[in-house]
């Protein structure tokens, strides 16, 4: 008999409450088993998801199933699995080879990346899962349902604390799936510390800017499942980049560079103050201050940025679907996020100020834009 596998693990906190959700379908794709297990209290997103993969593999098993096809949101575990990439984390290591025993006993196994959107029956179980968790409901399944044996009875589901009703896509009768994009702003670097326009120009970040970016790292590692990194090319966002994906226990050869997020080119006013660039330029300065289409002498104007900015973010979110995405840049590509969500012109770029190392949380559901979050830098408090 061929199954088909779905599965899928979250952590509230990564470390935090875990669980995981599986799905197993026959030939037709009927449903034959659903599951809810609670990993932990205090679990990480990859380990939730190896669960997910285990206890998808131990039904399969118990149904009598011969052949399996596993389709999961996690890239990492998919080609973890494949024997694509390394195991470095022993707690993961353990669990890969306990799901390559279970493996062993089906005549072929296969694994496949989906988006997550294409994966909300388990995304929903293991949610459910992570309630029970956050209820303080002990390691093992909180919800199972086998349609190979109807009469059995199935746990009721945990209840839910969340403080969400519903979703912004369902208060606007939108169908289409959420992609969340987390923007962190870059640490400190000397041209942040002396107020000077920095674009075009690569300076590294300070010991503080350091400081600021394992700050900014932990913050993002408590909003749960990111399912990748992108940063700008510039080595100050690309080191903000790699200490968050270390939090995330990402690895920083997965961060995907994209050069439409980087910061707007100053031109002639590049590492100059405002007011030395007044000075040396003060007609030019003025004219490029009145009007969002004026560009500094030999620069970019923030109508040309925008533009850059949001085919960048539309390439991200089709390739990322359903997901959330870690987005490492600058002042003016995160304003021009925000500005795309609200629909707004450009004095939008005036009126939202962002600082170093904060986190603004803004969601797509299709062409739909949402402003979750501005600016927050509770993690310096």
């Amino acid at each position: 008999m061929k199954v088909t596998v779905y599965t899928d693990g979250g952590s509230r906190g990564n470390p935090g409450v875990a669980g995981s959700g599986s799905v197993v379908y026959d030939e037709n794709g009927a449903t034959l088993s659903e599951i809810a297990y609670v990993v932990g209290q205090k679990s990480s997103n990859n380990v939730a998801e190896y669960h997910g993969l285990l206890r998808g593999l131990e039904a399969a098993r118990d149904l009598g199933a011969t052949e399996v096809d596993v389709y999961m949101d996690s890239k990492l575990v998919v080609e973890q699995m494949s024997g694509r990439w390394k195991i470095k984390h022993p707690d993961m290591k353990k669990l890969a080879l306990d799901a390559r025993d279970l493996a062993s006993g089906f005549s072929s196994v296969t694994y496949s990346w989906v988006p997550r959107a294409k994966n909300k029956k388990a995304d929903e179980l293991s949610n459910v899962a992570m309630d029970a968790a956050a209820n303080g409901a002990k390691p093992g399944i909180v919800e199972a349902k086998s349609l190979s044996t109807p009469n059995a009875p199935a746990a009721s589901p945990a209840k839910s604390d969340s403080h969400e009703t519903a979703s912004p896509a369902h208060w606007h009768g939108h169908d289409k799936p959420r992609t969340r994009f987390v923007l962190v702003r870059h640490g400190q670097t000397e041209h942040s510390a002396q107020k000077r326009y920095s674009g075009s120009s690569d300076p590294e970040l300070t010991e503080l800017g350091e400081k600021q970016a394992a700050a900014v790292a932990q913050a993002v590692a408590a909003f749960g499942q990111i399912d990748a990194v992108v940063a700008s090319p510039a080595a100050r966002a690309q080191q903000t980049a790699k200490a968050c994906a270390e939090a995330l226990g990402i690895d920083a050869a997965d961060i995907e560079t994209v050069d439409g997020f980087r910061e707007l080119d100053f031109g002639v006013f590049e590492g100059l103050t405002r007011d030395e660039a007044r000075e040396k330029y003060a007609e030019e300065f003025g004219t490029w201050e009145a009007s969002a289409s004026k560009a500094p002498p030999e620069g970019e104007s923030l109508v040309a940025v925008h533009r850059r900015v949001t085919r960048a973010r539309l390439k991200v979110q089709e390739a990322h679907e359903g997901q959330t995405v870690l987005v490492v840049t600058h002042m003016t590509p995160i304003k021009s996020v925000i500005r795309q969500a609200l629909e707004s012109g450009p004095e939008t770029f005036k009126h939202v100020f962002l600082d170093l190392a904060s986190i603004s949380v803004i969601e797509f559901y299709g062409e739909l834009g949402v402003v979750r979050c501005v600016n927050d830098v509770a993690h310096f408090r």
